[in-house]
């Protein structure tokens, strides 16, 4: 029976190594629109947007800018220790969809069924050990009780927190490093008044307009130029459609930005444009009329009853914008980068067509396009199903062998995720299931690309088809053919003859 294992072991390795150059030759684009819904850019007549990782894109300054903001807010404003002044940025540490459990002070990822990852779930910048996770949770499931609510918070007895925002990065970072500092210095402290402080100090690195400052007076050094940007606004005027931005950023800072990477008459592509929308509450607060505002910045009190093209708008709420545009269902597409505050409301309450603007998305293909990833995943997935399908041999022989699989299976599982990040492996999934983040991403996105420009590959009639991925019990996995050795010999006729 060694014999027997050891034999297919190595041919399941054999014709995994004889597959690699064929899935290489595949290569995915990383420019390519991905889509969840069928949908026909035919069909749409209006295209909105978000600012802020949509429109523009910021470089790698920006968060050390507001995690160091934020790190001085707390010292100087919540008295906390000067000494966290000694932690930096470190942009390779935490990724975005990640869960904090508020009470615990417990950073972790996990999975669409609720299920946290082992080895992802970080104490301060300390992995937990396995055993100690299971011990808090009773497993490794978190309740449906416990999880965010449906904008991602903490609130009303839920206890985790969802980091959907790429701005959030700052923000775990610094949780986690203010953890590091109490536990290292045997500091009691209580976990919830820390998530609060560093929320808080968050929060006013936008609201007091530190970042804004920042970027306005070295906008080179902040904002990534992309010519592209204006390309593709360009095309879609081109083609006759309307074009609109609603964005939560203050009226000069979007002003400012978006002459640099479009140009000084950005405004003449753009029907409507809305700022300090205060997004999400602006697509379900009816209350909040919109203002005017001057090229100084100055709010009119005049009562609106026409959005204007080349004027600027603040506040508003989307009831009053639908009333005064007439632009309703799935003639409308909005694009923006975080999955609730700009995309959720939008595809479940009013119809709009919805784009996920996710800019991991193009690092993590060029990873998945190596070769070596390509190999570890391939044999990963092999000896996955070799282990599923000999696991009928019970005798104490086979039993080791299958632990020497297993243990094999786990490295690589490792392996995988470091790959992506060293600390919590990819967004978009956890070792074989999709991630919350994904889960959520599928559910409130007809499409997702890395960037705006993708759009500049696709004509202005294409039609996105998603692909049909066969369920549990639709098809047979290609691995199981690798493991079986042959793609002859059904796996059933194997388990029957050994019973």
């Amino acid at each position: 029976m060694k014999s027997y294992l050891w034999s297919r072991y190595k041919e399941a390795k054999r014709v995994t190594k004889e597959l690699v150059p064929s899935i290489m030759s595949n290569m995915l684009n990383p420019d390519a629109i991905f889509s969840n819904n069928e949908m026909s850019l035919s069909d749409i007549e209006i295209y909105g947007f978000d600012y802020d990782y949509t429109l523009v894109f910021y470089s790698k300054h920006l968060h050390t800018l507001i995690f160091n903001a934020a790190r001085d807010l707390l010292i100087n404003e919540h008295r906390y220790p000067a000494e966290i002044r000694k932690y930096d940025y470190d942009p390779n540490f935490a990724i975005r969809g990640l869960h904090y459990d508020v009470h615990r002070a417990l950073l972790m990822k996990i999975d669409a069924f609720h299920y946290i990852q082992l080895g992802t779930v970080y104490r301060g910048l300390s992995v937990v050990p396995d055993e100690e996770v299971i011990a808090m949770y009773d497993g490794s499931h978190v309740p449906l009780e416990q999880m965010s609510d449906f904008y991602g918070k903490s609130s009303q007895g839920n206890t985790m927190k969802q980091f959907m925002d790429i701005f959030s990065l700052p923000e775990m970072t610094l949780l986690s490093c203010v953890n590091e500092y109490f536990l290292k210095n045997n500091i009691d402290y209580e976990p919830v008044h820390l998530y609060k402080d560093v929320k808080d100090s968050i929060r006013d690195v936008h609201i007091k307009g530190i970042m804004y400052r920042a970027i306005e007076a070295d906008i080179e050094k902040y904002i990534c130029y992309a010519e592209q940007t204006r390309a593709v606004l360009a095309k879609l005027a081109d083609h006759g459609k309307k074009m609109f931005l609603i964005t939560n950023s203050p009226s000069s800072f979007v002003d400012k930005g978006m002459k640099f990477i479009v140009g000084k008459d950005w405004r003449d592509l753009f029907d409507v444009v809305i700022v300090q929308a205060e997004k999400p509450n602006f697509f379900n607060d009816k209350r909040r009329p919109f203002r005017k505002v001057t090229e100084r910045g100055v709010l009119l009190w005049d009562k609106i009853h026409k959005l204007q093209k080349g004027q600027i708008y603040k506040q508003g709420n989307l009831y009053e914008f639908l009333k005064l545009t007439g632009w309703r269902g799935s003639k409308v597409l909005y694009f923006g980068d975080h999955i609730y505050s700009d995309l959720a409301d939008l595809t479940l309450k009013h119809g709009w067509r919805t784009g996920a603007i996710i800019p991991e998305l193009r690092s993590e293909i060029k990873i998945m396009n190596t070769e070596k990833y390509i190999q570890t995943m391939t044999w990963l997935q092999t000896l996955t199903g070799l282990l599923e399908h000999m696991q009928v041999h019970r005798d104490p022989d086979s039993q080791m062998i299958l632990e020497e699989w297993k243990k094999e299976r786990k490295e690589m599982r490792e392996m995988n995720r470091n790959f992506f990040n060293s600390h919590f492996g990819s967004i978009f999934r956890t070792d074989e299931n999709p991630t919350y983040f994904l889960r959520r991403l599928s559910r409130f996105a007809d499409i997702y690309m890395a960037s705006l420009s993708c759009l500049l590959n696709y004509e202005p009639d294409y039609t996105f088809y998603p692909r049909r991925t066969p369920l549990q019990h639709e098809l047979p996995g290609w691995s199981d053919q690798l493991c079986t050795g042959t793609f002859r010999i059904p796996f059933l006729q194997e388990t029957v003859q050994i019973k």
